[in-house]
């Protein structure tokens, strides 16, 4: 197909635009996985074709999320391993997306890179197509540019953008929210993609010379392997609970932790009060805090805590809601309440 596509004098710049073509080709299979109805196009072309069925729609609303990894990359960069962190993209898109109670369509990604090596790239996208899997959503298009002098060699950035699909009248409304109404949470797998500035200065990830190095507190796991967990994607689960369920409120807990996320979906005059007794927080957080003298507070302020997801229900829905969300795999469990005040959100 690109035969005569070649350019010795951009070689020479930095730039081997057939290492593009190798990649692409070495991504197929793994975007071959997230095909789901209505992705018409082929990886190559110049956009991404996507046909919307609008059965049982009666007033659709399309919502979009973009988002990227962030300094999460410095530990595959460190670990030599890029068949994660594409998962990591995606979710933190569609679980964006999922607090509107909209169900993820496609997804597209960006890499850019100081230098195209085609398999890393492959693995990348691997992760990438993986997280749209668990999503339910089209891997339909992306871009990956290879920009030497601006990133280092072994080196490269990835963001990504998706859009998804609700109907009007189903778009989670937080005004029906009520004093007493239930807080329920969703585990998180770590800590995510969020406060690795933090994380790696704690930890001295670039010279740690343990990094790899198993240790007890973790379970056995060693720092490494426990930073670089994806995040969990909550989209199947959701989306069985809103079938279901009159949801009021949903909070994806990412930078910012407790004290910003979870007012972000609650109405004026209302707060959250959370357990904290109630709160299964993580062994790396602790160990993480210990580590770095890190004060509750800021832990709380910067991290999810263990908790990936709130959720805001009736409690005449609680008990249904938690015995969904388990049958759909989530170890759901109750952290609070919410309350008529100004503040919003208090931790006792």
């Amino acid at each position: 197909m690109h035969n005569n596509s070649k350019s010795d004098s951009y070689a020479a710049a930095g730039v081997d635009i057939t290492a593009g073509y190798r990649a692409v080709e070495l991504m197929k299979t793994h975007i071959a996985r997230t095909m789901t109805q209505g992705a018409m196009s082929d990886i190559g072309g110049f956009g991404g074709l996507f046909s919307l069925d609008l059965t049982g729609y009666q007033n659709p609303v399309l919502v979009s999320g973009t988002d990227g990894v962030g300094t999460k990359l410095k530990m595959a960069f460190l670990m030599d391993q890029h068949n994660t962190v594409g998962i990591d993209c995606v979710a933190m898109c569609v679980n964006d997306i999922i607090c509107c109670g909209a169900k993820p369509l496609f997804f597209l990604d960006y890499i850019a890179c100081g230098k195209n090596f085609p398999e890393k790239i492959a693995q990348i996208v691997e992760g990438v197509a993986e997280g749209c899997v668990q999503s339910g959503c089209s891997l339909i298009g992306g871009e990956t540019a290879e920009m030497p002098g601006f990133y280092p060699e072994d080196e490269y950035d990835l963001a990504g953008f998706s859009v998804g699909i609700v109907d009007k009248s189903k778009v989670l409304d937080n005004k029906t929210i009520e004093e007493g109404d239930v807080i329920i949470a969703l585990p998180s797998s770590g800590v995510h993609s969020n406060g690795f500035s933090l994380v790696r200065r704690v930890f001295d990830v670039e010279n740690n010379k343990d990094l790899l190095k198993p240790v007890d507190a973790l379970g056995g796991l060693s720092v490494g392997e426990a930073l670089i967990k994806p995040t969990k994607i909550y989209v199947k689960p959701m989306l069985a609970l809103f079938d279901e369920v009159t949801v009021k409120a949903v909070s994806h807990i990412t930078g910012g932790g407790f004290y910003e996320n979870i007012p972000r979906s609650l109405p004026q005059g209302f707060g959250a009060k959370i357990e904290k007794s109630a709160i299964r927080i993580l062994p790396i957080f602790d160990l993480l805090a210990k580590t770095g003298n890190v004060p509750e507070r800021d832990m709380f302020n910067t991290y999810n805590m263990g908790v990936g997801m709130s959720i805001v229900v009736s409690k005449n829905d609680a008990d249904k809601a938690l015995s969904i969300l388990k049958a759909n795999g989530e170890d759901a469990y109750i952290i609070g309440e919410t309350v008529k005040s100004e503040e919003s959100v208090t931790i006792c």
